[in-house]
């Protein structure tokens, strides 16, 4: 079964616990009324909560990035649909916890938050949320004002500093393409030695076998792989560059 599937499961929002369990259980038909301490805990009903904290997660965080500015067009849910490989007997369930989380009264902070703790030191997999958003954000071609202000405040609440969050920006952004420096995370002075170590070690956390053991569903696979693309094409620039063999 697809994570789509796993996520509007019973049992899922009690394996989650947490705003985002609650929502899954709402979105399931039940009520939660108490969450557990930790979301690091057994498995429930052979369902991983890392995995199902991501794909949620990237759910309601879309929803509330779509009521930031008023807004969903048929390319952001076309987009959705297609990149995150939603299978059409999925899409009512999907669609059922993206309403419930764009119409609900709370605030993005509280998923936000509950992400960046449990996957706290994790920062290629909360990047990886905020790569999905800004996936989502560009289908139509633009970034609106209220979404960057929004896909912002959800990188501070991650931990991300204003450094990394433009990088993430200019990726999917820059007119002429990334600054394949700012790609590896590093500036135009830095050595050989060290942009090789940056390449490798980039490469390391973000292959995709290494994001989907620590939490990425395997349906995000197409993104991870996106990720890894960038990644190698910076590193090919700057070899060209500066004719590193």
């Amino acid at each position: 079964m697809s994570i789509w599937g796993k996520i509007i499961g019973g049992t899922a929002g009690f394996a989650l616990g947490g705003p985002l369990g609650a929502i899954l259980g709402a979105a399931a038909g039940h009520v939660v009324d108490k969450f557990k301490n930790s979301a690091r805990g057994p498995q429930a009903g052979g369902h991983d909560p890392r995995q199902i904290a991501f794909a949620t997660g990237v759910i309601v965080l879309a929803a509330k990035m779509a009521k930031a500015d008023g807004h969903v067009s048929r390319d952001e849910i076309d987009t959705f649909k297609r990149v995150f490989h939603i299978p059409p007997g999925e899409e009512k369930n999907v669609g059922r916890i993206f309403d419930m989380a764009r119409k609900s009264s709370d605030g993005f902070e509280i998923y936000a938050r509950q992400m960046a703790t449990m996957f706290r030191g994790e920062r290629a997999i909360l990047e990886g949320v905020l790569e999905a958003l800004y996936q989502i954000a560009m289908a139509d071609g633009k970034l609106h004002p209220a979404e960057q202000d929004y896909l912002k405040k959800v990188a501070h609440i991650f931990g991300f500093a204003d450094v990394d969050f433009d990088r993430v920006h200019h990726a999917f952004t820059a007119s002429n393409g990334p600054d394949p420096y700012e790609q590896l995370g590093l500036t135009r002075d830095a050595s050989d030695d060290d942009l090789k170590s940056a390449h490798r070690k980039l490469s390391r956390e973000n292959h995709p076998d290494t994001l989907m053991a620590k939490g990425m569903p395997p349906e995000f696979i197409e993104q991870a792989n996106d990720k890894m693309a960038r990644i190698n094409a910076a590193w090919d620039q700057i070899r060209k560059e500066r004719g590193i063999k």
